[in-house]
C-alpha cells in the first residue's frame, strides 16, 4: 500500500472485469487504484479458475484471424468455421434465458463482443482456437461448432497474467489483501471508499468507484438465503474472496438489486474436487462436460436429467443444481468402452475420479448406490436405445423411446466392457443476482437514475443471465463491460474535476 490516499477511480476486486476496467479508465487518463481482497499469489477472482473460452459474435474466419494472427493460410483453409452472427449470439441468450434477460444489456453484450476481443488482443492478450473442444475432424478438415472457437491461451491463467502485465505498464496500482468495506458518499456523490488492510483500515478519496468483485457465491449463509438450504453444500469453484462485499456495500447506498438472485451457473464437477478454488491447481480441470454421452444416475439408481438434450454448452450451467438435488448431491457419469475414447480431456487427468470395472456388475460394487436399481435402469436404458446414426459432433437425434426422462440425442447402448463411472456433484461459480446496471455500466438506483459516481461490471452485472447461459459468455460479459465502465467512469471523473476546476 502507498501513502496516496487519492486516485481518480478506484476498482474493487481484480479480475478479467476489474483488470479490464482498470486498463479502459488509463486510456481516458485516469489515475487508477485496484483493490484486490486477498493476497497476491491468489488474485485473478474467478476468472484465473476458467478454461478460457469466449464467445464472440463473428462474421467470418477472417475476423477470428484478427485476433488469432497466427493462423495461417494453410491452416485457415483446412477449418470450416461457420459464422456467429450478433444475431444468432442474442438468440442464444435469449433462448437460454427463456426471454428473460434484458434486451439492452444482452444487446449491448453481443455487439460489442468482436470489438472488445480485438482491443483486449491490442493490450497483449493472446488468444487460440478452440480446437480442443469445439471442433473435429471431418473430410481431411477441422469442422468448428457451437459458436465458440476462440479462447484465451494458457486459459485464464495466461489471461490474467497478461492483464496484470499490462495494467502494471499503465501505471495501474494495485492493493493486497485490501478490502473494500464501505463506500462514502457526499452530496449523494461517491467521495470515497474505505479500504481495510490487516487491523489498518482507511478511506481513499476518489469520485469513481467501479465494482466488479464478483457475486456472493463464496459466502453459504447468502447461497442459503438467495438460492435454498441445499447450495450449502455446493463446492465452490472459483475464488473464495467473492461473497457478496460489493452488492451489500452498494445498497447500502441506495443501489438497486437486480436479476435473478434464486437462479446462478453451476456445473457438475468432480465429487473429490477442492471446496473452494486450489490456486496451485487453476485451469477448471475438475469439470466433467462429456456428460451428454452419458447416462447419469443417482445413489438410488435413477436418471434425473436428459444427458443429450443440447450441446454442453447450452446445457453445463444448470445441470450442476439438478445434480445437487440428488440424493448427498451426487450423481455418476456411466460409460462404456466404445464411447470413453471420445471423452474430454478432464477425464485423463490424475485428478479424475474413476471406477472401473470388467462389467457392470463389477462397476456398481464399487459404488454407494442401490445396486439393484441401478443396473435396472441401465437395463432398461439399453432396450429403450433407438436405431439411428450416432454422432456427437451434430445432435444427431439419436434417442430413446419409452424413458422418463428420455435421452433425445446421443443414445448409444452401454453395453462394451470394460465400463467407467466418474461420481460427480454441483460446483457453484457465480450468482446470477447482482446490481442494476445500464449498458454504460452506471449502477442505478430505483427509479432507474444512475448512482452519481458507482459503476460496475462483471458478475455484479444483474440482469443478463436467468436460469442459463451460452457458455463462454462470462468472460466475454466481463471484458465488455468492464472496458465499458471504466472508459464511463474515468469521462465522468475527469469532467467532474475540470467542473470542479470551473467553478473555484
Amino acid at each position: 500500500m502507498s501513502n496516496q490516499t487519492s486516485y481518480d477511480v478506484v476498482v474493487v476486486g481484480a479480475g478479467n472485469a476489474a483488470l479490464c476496467a482498470a486498463i479502459s479508465a488509463c486510456e481516458e487518463g485516469a489515475k487508477v487504484l485496484v483493490l484486490e481482497k486477498g493476497p497476491e499469489y491468489k488474485r485473478g477472482g474467478n476468472s484465473f479458475f476458467t478454461d478460457g473460452a469466449i464467445r464472440v459474435a463473428y462474421h467470418h474466419l477472417n475476423d477470428i484471424r484478427k485476433v488469432v494472427p497466427e493462423l495461417s493460410d494453410e491452416d485457415a483453409a483446412a477449418i470450416v468455421m461457420p459464422d456467429y452472427h450478433e444475431e444468432d449470439y442474442y438468440e442464444d441468450i435469449m433462448r437460454v434465458t427463456k426471454g428473460e434477460s434484458q434486451p439492452e444489456l444482452a444487446k449491448q453484450l453481443v455487439d460489442r463482443s468482436f470489438e472488445t476481443l480485438v482491443w483486449m488482443k491490442g493490450h497483449g492478450v493472446k488468444f487460440e482456437l478452440n480446437y480442443e473442444n469445439q471442433s473435429y475432424e471431418k473430410d481431411g478438415k477441422r469442422q468448428f461448432w457451437g459458436g465458440l472457437p476462440v479462447k484465451t491461451e494458457n486459459k485464464g491463467i495466461g489471461l490474467m497474467k497478461q492483464l496484470f502485465k499490462r495494467a502494471q505498464e499503465l501505471g495501474v496500482e494495485i492493493w493486497y489483501e485490501a478490502a473494500a468495506v464501505e463506500l462514502v458518499k457526499k452530496e449523494e456523490k461517491i467521495s470515497g471508499v474505505v479500504v481495510q488492510q490487516g487491523e489498518n483500515e482507511m478511506t481513499v478519496e476518489t469520485t469513481g468507484v467501479i465494482l466488479a468483485c464478483g457475486s456472493l457465491e463464496a459466502d453459504k449463509k447468502l447461497r442459503s438465503k438467495h438460492l435454498g438450504e441445499e447450495w450449502e453444500a455446493a463446492i465452490v469453484r472459483g475464488t473464495e474472496y467473492n461473497t457478496g462485499d460489493g452488492i451489500s456495500m452498494a445498497t447500502a447506498i441506495g443501489a438497486e438489486k437486480f436479476g435473478e438472485y434464486s437462479g446462478c451457473h453451476s456445473i457438475g464437477t468432480d465429487f473429490n474436487a477442492p471446496k473452494v478454488g486450489d490456486f496451485n491447481k487453476p485451469g477448471d480441470i475438475y469439470k466433467k462436460h462429456s456428460y451428454p454421452l452419458s447416462i447419469m444416475l443417482n445413489k438410488e439408481g435413477n436418471r434425473f436429467v436428459d444427458e443429450g438434450a443440447d450441446f454442453r454448452n447450452y446445457t453445463y450451467a444448470k445441470y450442476g443444481r439438478e445434480i445437487l438435488k440428488q440424493p448427498d448431491h451426487v450423481a455418476y457419469q456411466i460409460y462404456d468402452s466404445e464411447v470413453r475414447p471420445l471423452l474430454r480431456k478432464e477425464y485423463d487427468l490424475e485428478e479424475a475420479t474413476c471406477y472401473k470395472g470388467e462389467t457392470l456388475v463389477e462397476l456398481v460394487d464399487q459404488l454407494s448406490v442401490d445396486k439393484q436399481q441401478f443396473l435396472k435402469t441401465i437395463e432398461e436404458y439399453n432396450q429403450a436405445v433407438q436405431a439411428g446414426e450416432y454422432n456427437p459432433t451434430e445432435k444427431d437425434g439419436k434417442k430413446t423411446a419409452g424413458l422418463n426422462p428420455e435421452k433425445t440425442n446421443w443414445a448409444l447402448k452401454i453395453e462394451k466392457g470394460p465400463f467407467y463411472a466418474y461420481p460427480v456433484t454441483c460446483g457453484i461459480t457465480f450468482s446470477f443476482g447482482g446490481l442494476h446496471v445500464n449498458p454504460s455500466g452506471e449502477v442505478l438506483k430505483k427509479g432507474s437514475e444512475p448512482l452519481s459516481g458507482l459503476f460496475a461490471a462483471g458478475e455484479m452485472v444483474g440482469g443478463i443471465f436467468y436460469h442459463n447461459y451460452p457458455g463462454g459468455s462470462g468472460l466475454m460479459s466481463g471484458a465488455v463491460y468492464g472496458k465499458l465502465a471504466g472508459s464511463t467512469a474515468a469521462r465522468y471523473v475527469l469532467g467532474h474535476k475540470q467542473d470542479t476546476k470551473i467553478t473555484n
